[in-house]
């Protein structure tokens, strides 16, 4: 089973999560702004649904897709524990190294 963190780290899966956030939409919406089929897109969508980061609520024939706060929450959660204070240098370190190389 994926977690939510490998799930969100996809690329298309992310991009999904971001329109989500914008507002909710139905799976025909999101296919719009990808070029795969919107069955490829509804697969991305289970596969949210199924580590909760995103639900389903149906309207006559269409289902509105909006993410879970709760699971981007958790989410959120996971990142903040994978991120250290290493990684806040490299951050720094990289700014650092790229300001020196525009001057």
């Amino acid at each position: 089973m994926i977690d939510a963190l490998s799930a969100a780290a996809e690329p298309t899966r992310r991009r999904i999560l971001q329109l989500l956030a914008q507002q909710p939409r139905t799976v025909t919406d999101i296919a719009g702004e990808f070029d795969v089929t919107r069955s490829a897109i509804s697969q991305h969508l289970l596969l949210l649904a199924d580590v909760g980061l995103v639900e389903a609520e149906k309207s006559g024939r269409q289902r509105i897709y909006r993410v879970v706060p709760a699971g981007l929450r958790q989410l959120q959660a996971e990142i903040d524990r994978f991120w250290t204070n290493e990684l806040d240098q490299l951050v720094a370190d990289a700014h650092a190294l790229n300001q020196k190389e525009k001057s």
